[in-house]
């Protein structure tokens, strides 16, 4: 029973997004009308109906008292309403199943709404453009748009669910060193030179290129000269890669109801055939195969299975170590056999896609860049992205620094600054005559030419000058006329729709070089990323009592944990089942519950629920692996943006206020929870965290990107 709105301030329903429940609730309460022949309202007018009066009383509580509320129930806690408002545009989440709370439901909002970004880009910063963007007037464009944010968010509630890295919000790695540096060969190679070098790649540049095994990381390659990728964005394009080409397994496992605009996959990857039957072979005191469905088994429950021993063993030691996978086994050719049989074929490439990210142009930190995006499926769960850059892309710096600078002057006269001669000498208007004279000069429409000329008249003019509300009126005239400049340049003008891209058989060649580097490791990587054999120790026989831990670098965005699977047909460190099921439901519970109180400034947590003990430490280091001084974190309200990277990159904002205390040297952010078993005492639980954490500190330092 959810539902998410997105509106305008007369209740002009801009997105939606419902469950099956919710539109049955409505359908009770709209479908029956006077006239029997009557057609039921469309669904986005139901809600409308619905919403209208929250809609009005926030929007009305807003202009009269510059407040409004941000959160309710209704009676008997029924339904739980979130509403958040950016700029001129209402976000409202509903829960009618009470499996959502007010963070959770305040997360999905922030993460749309940076979903908007990615798309849209500057155009996000002017309320009538994006409303255009979001609701086109043609009804079958306007649904192409809505499905397309639909399948996201169908999409990210079953990452959020299903996978750790999406409930953490970190990307997590494969760990493979002779892997990874093949594969990063190959993207440097094959990928980011072989198209940089072309001839016809018509303007483009690649700037990033990275591997994707389901949603985990395999490699990454950047160019020389491009600017880092953020976490953040980099989550939100594994999100977009998931949606093109969901893996097939958690799709089914975990999506009741699909996506609007993508039917319900019928096949799956059978990862659990791909081990060799001999690997699976009990030892004496072991239970039989037979029994292994039990998920209560000792060995499933608290020990990490060995490697296979001896000549019986269908894998080797230098495969896993970092050599080439054996063919010769008769086990591992049959697995390879059904395989083959059992995954379908490999999908079509999606067309290119423009997308907004973070980035460096010409030493100038510029948001919502444009990146054209390319993603290459070599196998079902593996893909090939590739990151480009146009030609156009300082024009894009140039518009966000105009932006950035009438923003500031627009703040200066909201805070009621005077008109005149103190107006006309400060720093901002005297830089913005400047650039946006030469801008106006090289580029400039009629439109943009009248609006400017308008703006200088009052700002500039001896004899008259404007009044601050005329000023502050043609400063979002300006505003807005940059946007309309941003929109035709890149997202009139798409990759496929006017504006340059790389050609077909460029990227048909990318990907033929990497599916022949990765033919005989294709098989491997789909069990591994499912087995998720991550970990460089085994934690369950060094750390007595210990069941699960998440590890995360805030400072890279990344994390390390071991598998967690509850489905019947993948395996997992802790068995499968409902074990399983259980402690991914105390893991998910620990992950809400830490966010909660870091929101509130607390550091570490620690407490102990029935049979297990939950734990949860935060901490900060310097660039030699030592640990720093806690400090007091900042106290957040219930109503600002959640803890994570996709809602508001809380974790950025977190180190960049901690290293204000440390100016001399490089400051890092880390992330424990563990879930012990409850006979461990307090001190032995907080010495085997410090102990797994430096272990997990120094392999995260091993080089692979």
């Amino acid at each position: 029973m959810k539902c998410i709105l997105v509106a305008t301030e007369g209740a002009e329903v801009l997105f939606h997004w419902t469950d099956g429940e919710f539109e049955e609730s409505l359908r009770l309460k709209f479908g029956q009308t006077e006239n029997e022949g009557e057609k039921p309202p469309a669904l986005e007018d139901q809600l409308s109906t619905l919403l209208a009066p929250v809609i009005i009383s926030s929007v009305t509580m807003m202009e009269k008292l510059s407040d409004t509320y941000t959160c309710f129930s209704t009676e008997n806690d029924n339904y739980l309403y979130v509403l958040h408002l950016f700029g001129e545009c209402l976000f409202i989440a509903i829960n009618g199943d009470r499996t959502e709370g007010e963070g959770d439901l305040r997360q999905k909002l922030c993460m749309l709404k940076y979903l908007f970004e990615v798309h849209f880009g500057l155009v996000t910063v002017d309320g009538q453009l994006i409303r255009k963007e979001l609701r086109p007037p043609a009804l079958e464009q306007r649904e192409q748009v809505w499905e397309r944010f639909q399948s996201l968010l169908w999409t990210y509630s079953r990452l959020r669910d299903q996978e750790q890295c999406f409930a953490v919000e970190a990307v997590e790695r494969l760990i493979h060193p002779q892997l990874c540096k093949l594969c990063i060969e190959a993207l440097e190679r094959h990928v980011i030179q072989a198209v940089n070098s072309s001839p016809g790649r018509a303007g483009e540049e690649a700037l990033h290129a990275f591997l994707l095994v389901h949603s985990k990381l395999l490699a990454f390659y950047s160019s020389h000269g491009a600017s880092s990728l953020r976490p953040a964005d980099l989550l939100a394009l594994i999100l977009l890669v998931q949606d093109l080409y969901p893996s097939e397994s958690t799709a089914e496992d975990s999506d009741p109801q699909p996506s609007p605009r993508r039917p319900r996959r019928s096949q799956s990857i059978p990862v659990q055939q791909a081990w060799s039957s001999s690997s699976l072979r009990p030892q004496p005191s072991a239970p039989s195969l037979s029994q292994e469905t039990d998920s209560f088994s000792p060995i499933e429950e608290y020990f990490t299975p060995a490697p296979s021993p001896g000549e019986q063993s269908s894998g080797s030691t230098i495969w896993l170590d970092g050599g080439t996978p054996p063919t010769d086994s008769p086990h591992v050719q049959m697995a390879e056999d059904t395989l083959q049989t059992l995954i379908p074929p490999s999908p079509g490439p999606s067309g290119p896609r423009r997308i907004f990210l973070d980035a460096s142009v010409k030493d100038s930190y510029c948001p919502m860049v444009p990146h054209t995006m390319y993603c290459l499926p070599l196998w079902p769960g593996i893909s090939l992205v590739l990151l480009t850059k146009c030609p156009s892309t300082p024009l894009a710096l140039a518009l966000y620094q105009l932006l950035d600078g009438f923003s500031q002057l627009e703040k200066k006269l909201k805070e009621g600054q005077e008109a005149g001669s103190t107006l006309r000498s400060h720093p901002i208007m005297v830089d913005l005559h400047q650039r946006m004279d030469k801008f106006v000069k090289n580029r400039g429409g009629q439109e943009l030419q009248r609006t400017w000329l308008e703006f200088k008249t009052k700002a500039f003019s001896k004899s008259e000058p404007g009044s601050s509300l005329e000023l502050l009126q043609a400063c979002r005239k300006v505003k807005r006329q940059l946007c309309i400049v941003y929109r035709f340049s890149f997202l009139t003008m798409t990759p496929g729709c006017g504006c340059p891209h790389l050609p077909q058989h460029l990227q048909d060649q990318v990907q033929t070089l990497m599916q022949e580097k990765l033919a005989d490791w294709k098989d491997f990587l789909l069990v591994k990323s499912r087995r998720n054999v991550t970990m460089p120790l085994t934690f369950l026989e060094d750390f007595p009592g210990l069941v699960h831990f998440i590890y995360v670098d805030r400072t890279t965005g990344r994390m390390v944990a071991p598998s967690l699977s509850s489905n019947e047909r993948t395996s997992s460190e802790l068995g499968r089942g409902p074990l399983a099921t259980f402690v991914r439901t105390k893991v998910w519970s620990l992950i809400r519950l830490a966010r909660r109180y870091l929101q509130k400034g607390y550091t570490t947590l620690l407490f102990r629920e029935g049979d297990f003990c939950c734990s949860y430490f935060l901490w900060f280091e310097n660039d030699m692996g030592h640990k720093l001084q806690i400090m007091e974190v900042p106290v957040l309200s219930d109503d600002s943006a959640p803890v994570g990277m996709l809602g508001g990159d809380y974790y950025r904002k977190l180190l960049r206020y901690y290293s204000k205390g440390h100016p001399a040297e490089a400051v890092s952010c880390h992330e424990l929870l563990t879930l012990h078993l409850s006979v461990v005492p307090t001190d032995v639980l907080v010495q085997q965290a410090g102990e797994l954490a430096r272990r997990l500190g120094e392999a995260s330092h091993i080089p692979l990107l």
